[in-house]
């Protein structure tokens, strides 16, 4: 290739620049996650290939737009042996015991359960099309109610926030592989479920939305946008659409005609920062409530990029996938082949 457009972290462009001989183009656009694969701008730009660094590939490289795409995969080793000595010393023996973390550190992960397994029911659970144990701020699996306790290996908490308000009835932990510090992490379900209703009422009575299609990477989904258009349109309410690479509270302020937002980017943004935006600024799901599409869940789903999630206002729901042809069953015929010396010892 002659020109490659590398989308990473910030501390790592030096790297790149210093060791490809390629024409390299270095995307100064913030990057958040997996989500934030930029292979429109690349091709805008005129690459031939694209090197997405330290995230796993929720967007396939046969989905991107007229671009090779590399995903190089970031492995951050830990001290295992203290991790399991962690959550021996702090769970009894026989435990079912749920391990999730970012895709950083599933190969550690993956170590520890086996280790484990011998002395406890580990689950190291998977909603595709992301990995066994992985789980993103947007998309976390619903577990069996019989999970003793949710760990979560990683640094912060936005990850596990997921996975805590997909299960809000099972014990959540976190243990940092860099402080080596474990904790019992909690989150306020009522608060939220509150606060997230009173949006969808308020949005309710609304007749003019605005329908925000975000254009950091691939966080917004033109599929989702026609499908909330369509259902607009059917309700007999207006709409504007806005395209908006990140979403802050000053910028909508000066479309003060609209009564109602919903953002099509990133569902956390409606859920963390929804309170800061005078009007209710719902994410796609919240608007299917609100439009009643569905009813409200008890139980507020993380299923954004689920292959199984809830409706068509996701990006992996069947509805926004390509048709693929039908493939036509394939006789197979085995033939057994030996050499001399097998067949005369058979």
């Amino acid at each position: 290739c002659n020109r490659v457009v590398i989308k990473v972290i910030d501390w790592l462009i030096v790297l790149f620049v210093r060791f490809t001989e390629a024409d390299t183009l270095v995307m100064g656009d913030v990057t958040y996650g997996a989500c934030c694969v930029d292979d429109f701008t690349a091709r805008a730009l005129g690459a031939d290939f694209m090197v997405h660094y330290g995230h796993s590939c929720l967007i396939p490289i046969d989905s991107t737009e007229g671009i090779k795409m590399l995903y190089v995969f970031v492995d951050i080793q830990i001290d295992t042996a203290h991790f399991l000595d962690t959550l021996r010393f702090n769970f009894p023996l026989g435990h079912s015991l749920a391990l999730v973390s970012t895709i950083q550190f599933v190969a550690a992960l993956q170590a520890a359960s086996a280790e484990l397994k011998p002395d406890y029911e580990v689950l190291v659970p998977q909603c595709r099309p992301l990995s066994p144990g992985e789980i993103l701020g947007c998309t976390s699996p619903r577990l069996e109610k019989h999970v003793n306790a949710v760990i979560y290996l990683g640094d912060g908490r936005f990850h596990l926030e997921s996975i805590m308000i997909a299960n809000p009835e099972i014990p959540a932990y976190r243990y940092d592989p860099y402080s080596k510090v474990f904790s019992r992490e909690y989150y306020d379900h009522e608060a939220m479920r509150a606060t997230r209703l009173q949006a969808i009422e308020s949005a309710r009575s609304a007749q003019r939305w605005g329908l925000i299609l975000g254009t950091l990477g691939r966080q917004g989904n033109p599929k989702i946008l026609e499908h909330l258009e369509s259902r607009l349109e059917s309700s007999g309410r207006s709409f504007t659409r806005v395209l908006l690479s990140e979403i802050f509270p000053g910028k909508l302020e000066l479309l003060a005609d609209v009564d109602a937002w919903v953002q099509i980017a990133c569902p956390r943004l409606s859920i963390d920062w929804g309170t800061a935006f005078s009007k209710p600024l719902l994410s796609p799901y919240e608007a299917a409530v609100a439009l009643q599409q569905v009813g409200w869940q008890e139980v507020y789903p993380m299923d954004f990029y689920s292959n199984q999630s809830l409706g068509a206002w996701t990006p992996n729901h069947s509805d926004n996938q390509p048709k693929r042809p039908s493939r036509k069953p394939i006789q197979v015929c085995i033939y057994r082949v030996f050499c001399n010396i097998c067949r005369d010892n058979m």
